[in-house]
């Protein structure tokens, strides 16, 4: 199985580092191919803009929506881009993994969202969810916390962890047409002990590997003109 991590925190120490590590020994062992994206080592800017185009669709107006509809049907997407696109494209399992900030992903991971899973090439109109262009994949969500277990349950003062990771989950992953596993949540990292670090990363050790011996069936990824054809008028009007 080809698999993507897509790692999102500034230190290579940090128990973030030590589960991407984890999960590539892991993996590797398992005899799957491994990828990570260190969004942070490769400097990868959040902000969309009009650096993330070799060309422009409309050099008076920018819309998001059109020029990455533009840059799909014209192989007119940057090299950073690009890079990660082709990357993403191969992936059978993708997986996630970043630290609990102000309730969401990093700035970092939402401007890989912004401007990787571009339209016309990771959704377009009238095909999401059950019918996304990445059905038949799988993701994986890795997410450390601050907070322990008790704070995102039923009744805590953070709310469910399901419900705090339902943007990423939901309006992301599955809207591409990803099946989705169970998110593996580091609780409370700052406040446990070596040992609890430890059986941390056994079970994910574990379970990364389970989640990639489980089936995939990928769909093959429409042209990128027939995707940007499709949506074309849609996004010309709004």
């Amino acid at each position: 199985m080809h698999v993507l991590i897509v790692h999102a925190h500034p230190e290579p120490e940090s128990f973030n580092g030590a589960l991407t590590r984890a999960a590539v020994e892991a993996l590797g062992d398992d005899g799957h191919d491994v990828v990570v994206s260190d969004l942070y080592a490769q400097q990868f800017a959040p902000a969309a803009g009009r650096d993330d185009f070799l060309s422009c669709a409309d050099p008076t107006r920018f819309h998001l929506q059109g020029e990455q509809a533009h840059a799909a049907s014209s192989n007119g997407f940057s090299r950073q881009l690009r890079e990660q696109q082709v990357h993403l494209a191969r992936a059978d399992l993708l997986i996630l993994q970043f630290p609990l900030w102000w309730g969401a992903p990093p700035a970092i991971l939402k401007g890989w969202f912004d401007r990787v899973l571009a339209y016309g090439f990771a959704y377009v109109d009238a095909r999401r969810f059950d019918t996304g262009l990445f059905r038949g994949r799988r993701a994986l969500i890795s997410v450390t916390t601050g907070g322990t277990r008790a704070r995102f349950c039923d009744g805590g003062v953070y709310g469910e962890i399901d419900k705090v990771l339902w943007p990423v989950r939901h309006l992301t992953l599955e809207y591409m047409g990803y099946d989705v596993e169970d998110p593996f949540v580091s609780y409370g990292i700052p406040r446990v002990d070596a040992p609890a670090r430890e059986e941390c990363l056994r079970s994910w050790r574990q379970r990364v590997v389970e989640v990639a011996r489980k089936p995939v069936a990928p769909q093959p990824l429409l042209p990128a003109a027939a995707l940007a054809a499709v949506g074309d008028q849609a996004w010309k009007k709004s």
